[in-house]
């Protein structure tokens, strides 16, 4: 006969926790029904469902959250300007302040458990006027937050985490959009101490108001506030229609000479708790990123004539958000083939073409092609 290990009861209920001398373990409720049994080689059996949020699946609705990913710079700093910059993949920056310097770049400084984070560097400080925009952000497609059920009286609540490391101490802003930019709410964060890594964790109410996009185009945006123009000020903690990143006081780093900005462990998921960050396998992340963009070298040899000319199907690692610009970076090892061009472009395909071969005969093309279908 089982022996009862130990009970705990709570407002009339109770778990028991039961054992034999084989070794098996039973969880049962006050009523006897088993729920949970353990045998010796550690196999739990439930007899119902099991509620465990965020446990299983792609709960970090967020991409390259551990900034490993960096196919256009390999690790090699970017001038921030008035272009939208990509120093890692899935985040892109921008630096509106003219007089400002900001750079940014994959690196290794990071917390406990990380091997990569993002860095900004402020070479030269500058005051951003009223409309400036100073940040970064990460625009997350609609398919991967359809479920948060954003403009219905289903809105859900997300948690947003991360690690930060500044030169700079105060209070920081980030805010939330939808794809149409008339939805926004703004959170503020604490940095307490420089140069020290610290783990923020911003909960915000699921939006029941707006339009919110669930398909391939940008279903939900975060935007981390390096020094908005006080065009941009507003209140934290609602949702509003006014064009808001920031509170009025909050950290404007681009205007700081020397100062240094550091993120990684970036984790938005369902609920209001912030659990353990989602790392996933490099391939797998390599994968989610080539989604949006990936470099691609191609190499085909082929017969042509005068008047047909030579083309070949260039087929993306992985297929694309939505049909994407396809850029030839550079050419090498050509052989009467003088003037390459893209033609038809698909979610999967590219096609390279040349209307009219130097001669008959042989013809051969490299190529490297930048391939993008990002937010």
């Amino acid at each position: 006969m089982p022996s009862i290990i130990s009970t705990k009861t709570s407002g009339g209920g109770g778990i028991a926790v039961t054992g034999d001398t084989s070794g098996i373990m039973q969880l049962a409720s006050s009523d006897g029904t088993t729920a949970v049994t353990i045998d010796t080689n550690q196999n739990a059996t439930f007899a119902n469902t099991i509620n465990t949020p965020n446990t299983f699946g792609f709960k970090n609705r967020i991409i390259n959250g551990a900034m490993m990913i960096d196919q256009r710079n390999a690790g090699a700093s970017v001038t921030l300007s008035t272009t939208t910059q990509f120093p890692v993949d899935r985040f892109p920056a921008y630096k509106g302040t003219s007089g400002a310097t900001v750079t940014a770049q994959r690196s290794t400084v990071v917390p406990s458990g990380f091997i990569n984070s993002l860095l900004f560097t402020v070479s030269t400080g500058a005051s951003p006027a009223s409309g400036d925009i100073n940040g970064f952000w990460q625009a997350i497609e609609g398919f991967n937050v359809s479920d948060l059920g954003y403009g219905t009286a289903n809105a859900q609540t997300v948690t947003l985490s991360f690690w930060v490391r500044s030169s700079v101490t105060g209070t920081y802003s980030v805010s939330f959009n939808n794809a149409s930019v008339d939805r926004f709410y703004v959170a503020n964060y604490v940095i307490n101490s420089a140069n020290t890594w610290e783990q923020k964790t911003v909960t915000i109410t699921g939006d029941t108001s707006g339009t919110w996009n669930t398909g391939n185009g940008t279903g939900l945006q975060i935007v981390w506030d390096l020094g908005y123009g006080s065009s941009f000020n507003g209140t934290a903690g609602s949702w509003g229609a006014s064009a808001i990143r920031r509170i009025s006081g909050s950290v404007q780093l681009a205007a700081t000479t020397g100062a240094t900005f550091y993120i990684t462990g970036v984790q938005l998921e369902k609920g209001s708790t912030a659990t353990s960050f989602d790392y996933r396998p490099y391939g797998q992340e390599l994968a989610l990123c080539q989604r949006y963009y990936e470099a691609f070298y191609a190499i085909n040899s082929a017969y042509g004539n005068g008047s047909n000319g030579c083309d070949y199907t260039v087929y993306y690692k992985v297929s694309k958000r939505a049909s994407p610009t396809v850029t030839i970076a550079s050419t090498s090892g050509i052989v009467n083939w003088p003037s390459p061009i893209i033609g038809t472009v698909s979610t999967e395909t590219a096609e390279i073409s040349q209307s009219s071969v130097s001669s008959t005969g042989f013809a051969r093309l490299g190529v490297n092609l930048t391939i993008s279908a990002e937010l």
